[in-house]
Parts: structure tokens; sequence; C-alpha cells
């Protein structure tokens, strides 16, 4: 053993405890509380390093159960238990109901109907052909009077608790219908266990003690200087503990927003600065909003159960709104009132209604243009699902950023200025390319496909002119832009990411040091 690399490593609160005591002495830590003044973690902090330096080791463990009154509890001590409080008041009011009982003690009708089940058994009330409670004239059981007692000792002591090898066989069967080990608000007691742990000191703490007297070390040794002991000059008289300066600080971690949360509102903030109104809606949705409303047949190959999630139960909605639904069956069956000639089928009623999870931010746009003031511009963050094979670029869940700009002088140079917004003032691409696209709901339509430094060339989004036949259904005869960007493969760009599962790393170490290009 090297005596002197330990007492260089030994701190005030295991020095006491090793100058104080002997390998002869049962050391608790009730007893380091009483005697050196330590505190309970004090205590467990100084048996768990001197065990640590094989100074010290385990007698015994002795395990230990309390019974802890709470607020409930306290309220049963000062008013009593439920059973004497019914027994008082049927005798002084006669025969009652019990939901008049429980009006008269003031206890929840619950509580009346298990005491009222408990005191019948008993034999102390009964219920009588008017189906109300009456005293029976019978003798309070000894168990209710040994509950009543139970509550008062403990509201008395100096910590509420009563120690369970204190407490007789019959108090110990009935504290236990009154304790729950939780401790949940409606138990009035809660039970504690606890370990009482005797610990000694290994014979070779005498070396180590003897050590210390020869240095001089009392444990008593200055660990900080404090603005009080300057102000006095008390410092002068101390002697100060040895610094161990190859030790490394403590690390200081300061908290701050996940990067991609503050990639998202830094998108949101952005888009608000420039007038946009931000929209939302649930996660759940029929397929009317999600594919009809938007003029996607309802044959169309997006609509397969291998791209869209259903929801189990309830498996459709009751009933859609008027008259959106009609619009909308008219003009998938005939183009109604748009100047198209529509898809030219019928129109399931019963399919419309089918529930999903949203598959394409552009439902919230569905939603948003009946209301929609002209001109206006909106936009929403959703959060889209879709059964697709997970890998760098693609998630099965995902955020997109869907938006639209409604008015008489909107035109595609308007949504390709977005566009390039998004892509190079947002997610920081430096290469960017628009190629022709295809969606039922726009005409014309675009892709924009930044390019990533490792990943390469992937599209970012889809945007586009809403078709009269989504618009003029909702009511509205003004041109709209349209676009759905996938702000998870954004933020690959701007929190320079290779991997869109990065976004949701567990590594928290990772995400630390990342940083958004804003």
């Amino acid at each position: 053993m090297d005596v002197q690399n330990i007492i260089k490593n030994l701190h005030p609160l295991e020095i006491k405890v090793l100058l104080n005591y002997t390998a002869k002495d049962e050391l608790t830590s009730e007893k380091l509380q009483k005697e050196l003044d330590y505190k309970e973690g004090h205590a467990n902090q100084a048996f768990s390093w001197l065990g640590g330096k094989e100074l010290l080791s385990v007698v015994s463990k002795t395990p230990h159960t309390f019974y802890e009154i709470t607020e409930l509890g306290r309220a049963y001590a000062k008013d009593g238990i439920p059973e004497v409080r019914i027994i008082n008041f049927v005798k002084e009011n006669g025969a009652k109901l019990l939901p008049e009982i429980a009006a008269g003690t003031g206890l929840e009708q619950k509580d009346v109907g298990s005491a009222f089940g408990q005191l019948s058994k008993a034999g102390v009330l009964k219920m009588n052909a008017e189906k109300k409670a009456e005293y029976s004239g019978a003798e309070v059981p000894a168990n209710i009077k040994i509950a009543t007692e139970l509550f008062e000792r403990a509201a008395k002591a100096e910590n509420g608790q009563l120690d369970n090898a204190s407490l007789n066989a019959e108090e110990q069967k009935v504290i236990t219908n009154y304790a729950k080990k939780r401790g949940a608000a409606d138990s009035p007691f809660k039970i504690i266990e606890r370990e009482t742990v005797v610990y000694k000191l290994e014979a070779a703490s005498a070396d180590v003690v003897k050590a210390l007297k020869n240095a001089g070390i009392t444990g008593e040794e200055l660990g900080a200087v404090t603005p009080q002991m300057l102000a006095s000059g008390e410092w002068k008289n101390g002697t100060f503990r040895g610094y161990n300066i190859a030790i490394p600080p403590a690390r200081i971690i300061p908290g701050r927003t996940n990067p991609y949360v503050q990639f998202l509102e830094h998108v949101k903030d952005k888009l608000c600065s420039l007038g946009f109104q931000e929209f939302d809606g649930p996660l759940v949705e029929t397929e009317f909003w999600n594919g009809d409303a938007l003029f996607m047949p309802q044959f169309h190959a997006a609509r397969d159960i291998h791209d869209v999630y259903r929801i189990k139960n309830p498996t459709h909605a009751k009933e859609i709104e008027e008259p959106w639904l009609s619009n909308v069956a008219n003009t998938h069956k005939n183009g109604g009132n748009t100047g198209s000639r529509g898809w030219n089928y019928n129109f399931d009623h019963e399919f419309t209604r089918r529930l999903v999870l949203r598959s394409q931010g552009t439902v919230l746009s569905a939603h948003q243009l009946h209301k929609a003031e002209i001109p206006g511009k909106y936009f929403g963050i959703a959060r889209c699902f879709r059964y697709d094979k997970v890998d760098a670029t693609h998630l099965s869940d995902f955020y997109q950023t869907e938006g639209i700009v409604l008015g008489d002088d909107v035109n595609l140079r308007t949504l390709l200025g977005f566009l390039e917004m998004f892509a190079k003032e947002i997610a920081g691409a430096t290469e960017v390319k628009y190629v022709p696209g295809y969606f039922p709901f726009t005409e014309p339509s675009v892709e924009v496909h930044i390019k990533h430094p490792v990943l390469g060339w992937f599209e970012l989004g889809g945007a586009g002119i809403f078709r009269p036949e989504v618009t003029k259904s909702m009511g509205v005869d003004v041109p709209v832009l349209a676009w759905g960007m996938g702000i998870d493969r954004m933020a690959l760009m701007a929190l320079g990411l290779n991997d869109l599962r990065e976004l949701f790393s567990e590594n928290i170490e990772e995400v630390r040091l990342r940083k958004a290009k804003f």
C-alpha cells in the first residue's frame, strides 16, 4: 500500500472518519451524522471513497421498513379516518343514503362506498329497506381504533414516520391497509424501505492514520477561500489542502436548443419575416383532404396500402365538410365548374372518408384554401408518414415545409424565387437546378434539386401552380403557388450531415457538436 499517495488523495470527510474511529468501531451513517455532524450524503460519500481505497469494509446490511404519513394521512389524523367520520355522521343524523353521507362528511363517494363495505361486514352499519345506511349499535371494531391511534402517532412523530419494527403484529396488519409503496396521492401512508449498513475500518487504515498524524493533517484544512475569509483575514490562520493540478477540471456543458429544432425555428422565422402566416393540421387525415381535394384520382398508385398508412380503429371519419365534398366529387367525375373534364369515374364516397396518416404536407394547403385571404401567403411545417425504405435521404416519417401564395399577380417566376430562397438561403446549397415534374394537383410543376458534397444531387422538393380543379373546388379563383419541400433534406446541408438518420441520433456528444450555417 502506497500510504503517501493515499493521504494525498484523501478528502476531509474521509480524514475525519479515519482520525476519529478505529477498526474496532462499528460505523453507520446515523453515527457519523450524530457524532461528526455529517449530513447523510456526506456520510455515504465518505464510506464510498474509503471503501474504494480498501480502507473500509461492510460488516452487515439490515433492511428496515418505515411508514411515512402523507398529507391525506394528516387530514385523517385531524378529522378522523373515513370509517369513524361515517359512523359519527350516521349516529348524529340517522339513516342516510350513501351520497348524502358523502356530502355530509366531505368524503369522496368511492371512499364512502369502500368504508361502508368494511363497516357493513363488521356489523357496525347496515342497509335498511330504503337503501339507507344506519347504525346497528355494535361496538367500533378494534382495527378502526388501532388505525386512528396509528395516524395520531405518526402525525406527532418528528419525521412523520413509524418504524415497522416498533409496531406489534396487529398494528402491522392494520397499517398495511392504508399504505402504498410509491405513496400515491390517495394513500394516507407511503412505504419507505431503507437499509442500515454497518461498516468497519480495515486494519490497514492504522498506517494511514499514523501518516496523517505525522503530516499534521487534521481534516480541517481549507479547500476554498471565500469572500468572507478574505474580508476577515481568517484565511491567514488556516492551512490549505493540497491540490492536484493534473486532475482535469469539471466539464461544464451549457444547455441549448437541439440543432434540428433550432433549424426548424429558423425556417419559421424566415417565412414569418416575409409576411407568411403559419397553418397546421392533424396527423390523421381523411383520404378526402390527403388526396381527393388535391385532384389526386382515387385509383392513383400513391393510394396503395404500400405507400399510405391506414388507421385501424376507427377506419373512417363520420363525415366530410360540405360544400367541399360535393364540389370535389363533381370535379373528379366530370370537372364540375372548373372547366375540366375531370377523371371520368364514379367518385367513391366511402373511400373518401377513410382515415390515413398524413402522407404529404400539401394536405395543409388543401385545408387552408377555402379559408385563405386573397392576396395571402401561408406556410406550415408538417410531419408526414409514408411506407418507404429508410436510407441516407429517405425516412418513413419526415418533415415537409408546405406553403401557398394566392394572388392575381403571382406566377412561375415568383415561385422560382421562393424555391431559390429555400435552396440557397435556408439549405445553404451552392449548386441548384430545376427540372420539370408531375403532380396531379399542379400545372406547371417543377422539382428543385440541390447538390450535396457527399450524397450528390437529390430532390429537395416539388412545387407548381395549383390546377383550377383544386382551387375552384375550394372557392378560389386566382392563381395559387404551392410547394412542398423536404425540410429534413434542407437540414442535411444546413447542419453539415450526410444521413437523415443523424437528425434523430441518440449520440448526445455528436448532437452537441452540430451547428447550423445560419
